[in-house]
């Protein structure tokens, strides 16, 4: 995620070294881990513990309710319209998301308590197309 670096002769607890942009496609996310470790002048375990249980990804960890909150801003802010959500182990992760951060943004309003329609198509708002065979 940092343009395919041997990182190994670098001391887990020190900084990550200054690297140049590769040509591998992944300069966002390159510059986004290397800006990270600046900011918060993470070592490279560090930044690699943090970035570890979202793959890079911008992860939210707290109660129920604080990840509501998070999430709630966002969405208002127009920051975003919707989330990919990843967790840390599974099933136990996704359980423990739709079972705790679910029901309280079904509370705020912000999440649906039933589906409108009866298929996924439906709920999509996608048109059935025509029967080829009829």
């Amino acid at each position: 995620m940092l343009g395919n670096f041997d990182l190994s002769k670098y001391p887990l607890d020190g900084p990550l070294p200054a690297l140049s942009l590769t040509e591998s496609g992944q300069q966002s996310r390159q510059k986004l881990l290397t800006e990270l470790a600046g900011q918060e002048n993470l070592s490279l375990a560090e930044l690699g513990r943090k970035i570890a249980g979202g793959r890079g990804h911008y992860s939210l960890v707290g109660t129920p309710a604080q990840i509501a909150d998070h999430l709630q801003d966002w969405f208002e802010q127009g920051a975003a319209d919707g989330f990919n959500v990843l967790v840390p182990h599974l099933p136990g992760g996704l359980e423990d998301f739709a079972n705790g951060v679910v029901p309280e943004l079904q509370r705020r309003g912000l999440f649906r308590t039933e589906y409108e329609g009866r298929t996924l198509r439906q709920n999509l708002g996608l048109v059935r197309p025509d029967n080829r065979f009829a």
